[in-house]
């Protein structure tokens, strides 16, 4: 979340940032000038009315010493403490109001992100490769999978429902492939640690990367005794709490982190949209990049982490163009995204398969995550990133389109080929 004395400090400009977001400030922000007004009078009237009631008390002491009746005094202590309990309840009332606000408040937009209100108003950075050409009509891999066995949607459905996937065989390998094949070049190549977390989390780590309580519909919560427990959205979450409340040392930063997880989203909301195949699913798995660094870096970390997410594709012979969000299209908690997005040919369009965000931080104030910058004793919030190294359902997809070949198999990139033990896919019934 932002800090509360910018927002006090800059609410025009908070205001100008929620309009460029596509967001009404009155809705957002809500009453939050009179409450935090509010809350800074109880304060003040409760830090005041403490100093009359020590001064009281050292009165009583004084008056008890020289033989003097005290009741008076020890009668106004005991209704100062009373109206020093009504203030510092109301105080901290007030408090959970505004973190409320605060926390329904989106991130700052860096300098360099476009305003715009939709897709339509992202810009492309860069772009590789081109589209494979065929000398047939390409497919879209719903038809592929099915054709060949390997993706199998009617059987998903019968043993929980639409938005699900079963993969057989060799479709199955290539989904275990592309995972393998990220994380040992994430790890041997880009330098990150291998994290595996757990599926589920709490609504405090929810809460800190800003699934909650904005995005509660979006995920599957799963009653846990006295507390809710979560099916993981992305490994985002389970990653980045990893550091919740603890200040980490500098020395170490940047860490650089990367987990393969399934990712749970009920997707609510979006019924009618990609209800074809396997783009979006209520479970998917994902490769995720998560990186911590000192606010000066986190851009050049940024863009390092992009780029590692980007040689993925590369290595997989897949076109892919690279696009900076504007205001307006952007997650809540980012300051500044790119969304690298792949070409699929049986589809004839670019599709997101990746977000690299850097939240600056917004998470971090969120979660406490702290560092403790050389040769000062006051620590510092840092700054945190992540990215999809790669959605790997949407690998999946990007290499059954683009590797098709006119006989209706499927070619497997050399890369993979380690991985999987074999060079195509070809039709089998299961």
């Amino acid at each position: 979340m932002l800090e509360l004395s910018f927002v006090r400090d800059n609410l025009p400009r908070v205001e100008e940032m929620l309009r460029q977001r596509g967001a009404d400030p009155a809705a957002v922000l809500k009453d939050f000038r009179d409450v935090d007004t509010e809350r800074r009078q109880a304060i003040t009237e409760a830090e005041t009315m403490k100093a009359r009631r020590n001064k009281a008390t050292e009165d009583i002491n004084r008056m008890k010493k020289s033989g003097q009746d005290a009741g008076a005094a020890i009668a106004e202590t005991k209704e100062l403490r009373e109206q020093i309990q009504t203030r510092e309840k109301r105080a901290a009332d007030l408090d959970a109001r505004l973190r409320d606000i605060l926390a329904g408040i989106p991130n700052l937009p860096h300098s360099s992100v476009p305003v715009g209100h939709s897709a339509e108003e992202n810009l492309e950075v860069r772009r590789w490769g081109s589209p494979p050409q065929f000398d047939f009509t390409p497919k879209p891999h719903w038809d592929l999978g099915a054709e060949l066995g390997v993706l199998d949607l009617e059987r998903a459905v019968k043993l929980t429902g639409a938005r699900f996937a079963v993969y057989w065989d060799l479709g199955a390998k290539l989904e275990r492939a592309l995972a393998n094949f990220m994380l040992d070049l994430h790890t041997r190549e880009h330098g990150y640690t291998e994290v595996l977390p757990p599926y589920l989390v709490n609504s405090e780590s929810m809460y800190g990367t800003g699934q909650l309580p904005k995005f509660a519909a979006d995920s599957f919560r799963v009653p846990h005794g006295e507390k809710d427990l979560w099916l993981i959205p992305t490994a985002e979450v389970p990653v980045t709490n990893l550091y919740r409340d603890e200040i980490l040392d500098a020395a170490r930063l940047p860490i650089s982190l990367t987990a393969y997880t399934p990712c749970f989203r009920s997707e609510a909301g979006s019924y009618g949209r990609d209800v074809r195949g396997i783009i979006r699913q209520h479970q998917f798995q994902k490769v995720e990049l998560v990186k911590f660094t000192r606010p000066e870096n986190s851009y050049a970390e940024h863009e390092q982490l992009t780029r590692n997410a980007e040689t993925i594709l590369e290595k997989l012979g897949l076109h892919y163009r690279t696009m900076t969000l504007c205001t307006g299209d952007m997650g809540p908690s980012s300051a500044k995204t790119y969304d690298i997005e792949v070409w699929l040919p049986g589809q004839q369009l670019f599709r997101e398969i990746s977000s690299c965000s850097n939240f600056e931080s917004y998470q971090a104030r969120r979660a406490n995550i702290r560092y403790r910058p050389e040769g000062k004793n006051k620590t510092e919030f840092v700054h945190t990133l992540n990215g999809s190294g790669l959605a790997v359902g949407r690998t999946w997809v990007a290499i059954v389109e683009n590797y098709q070949q006119g006989d209706g198999s499927v070619v497997i990139p050399e890369a993979l080929r380690p991985y999987i033990g074999a060079e195509r896919i070809t039709k089998k019934s299961f």
